[in-house]
């Protein structure tokens, strides 16, 4: 009776889980859908049934000139990664193996820094980055992502690092290896299922981020994001073909979701078990 009881809730659980992922992709599935009707079917309303045409995504590629806005986004979002994890893997070494009577306090104000509206300090960003020539920059727009997204980073790699037993490092330190050794050949490989997780949701972040690639680029850096924006104009907005242009912003980055899943959720659950 109880093995049947349990059996009956693994079925509902699943049931629910299903539910809310349909849920969740269904915005997804519905762009996509809508990416291949025509403009006069994507007005008429919701429909699940798509024409089949793809005279939209052949309209974004040749009018809008899709490759240099993903390539932006492919380097800014690299360049972003890789600059956060450097600055980031020696802070939370240090956070997490030298604490201080300070360390969650400097956590928690990082983290406060999440919290500020973006809008709040626009203009003076604004105006640093046109008196420093960033204006419109792909430099600009990496050290801009790197900062916004450099709290999350440290405060991920601090959680991971804080599972490994620091009586390794102390070893390494007993057998005369320096302090870059002990960060690049003892904590890096032992954090590999952290680092990659929280690499992969830099990368993801950075992808999407939106408000800061909008105001703070053009035309040449501009990346996929501001890319979107430019179906919205006086003329009205293109359902359609914006729908085109989201789907082929978001099919890289759901491809590489899709392929490093399981990295993904080995690097969310680092540490869990004992």
């Amino acid at each position: 009776m109880a093995r049947t009881a349990s059996t009956g809730q693994k079925i509902a659980w699943t049931v629910v889980a299903w539910v809310i992922a349909l849920v969740i992709f269904f915005p997804i599935l519905y762009t996509i859908i809508t990416s291949f009707k025509t403009e006069p079917e994507a007005i008429a309303g919701i429909s699940l049934i798509p024409s089949g045409t793809f005279q939209n995504y052949i309209d974004v590629e040749t009018q809008r000139d899709y490759f240099r806005p993903f390539m932006n986004s492919v380097i800014i979002s690299l360049g972003s990664t890789v600059l956060a994890l450097i600055v980031a893997i020696p802070a939370a070494w240090s956070m997490a193996f030298s604490p201080t009577r300070r360390t969650k306090d400097i956590l928690m104000w990082m983290l406060s820094t999440k919290m500020m509206p973006a809008v709040a300090v626009l203009v003076p960003i604004y105006l640093l980055f046109r008196d420093w020539g960033l204006l419109d920059s792909r430099i600009g727009l990496t050290v801009m992502l790197t900062l916004i997204n450099l709290p999350i980073v440290v405060w991920m790699l601090y959680t991971y690092f804080r599972e490994i037993p620091g009586e390794i490092l102390e070893a390494s330190r007993m057998d005369g290896a320096s302090l870059w050794n002990e960060i690049i050949y003892v904590l890096t490989p032992m954090a590999v299922p952290g680092i990659a997780s929280t690499l992969l949701l830099n990368i993801i972040l950075a992808w999407n981020e939106a408000f800061w690639t909008i105001r703070l680029t053009t035309t040449n850096a501009a990346p996929l994001t501001a890319f979107i924006a430019s179906f919205s104009s006086p003329q009205g907005l293109f359902w359609a073909k914006l729908s085109a242009a989201s789907t082929m912003a978001i099919a890289p980055i759901l491809i590489m979701g899709w392929f490093s899943q399981r990295q993904l959720v080995r690097g969310l659950t680092f540490g869990a078990v004992k």
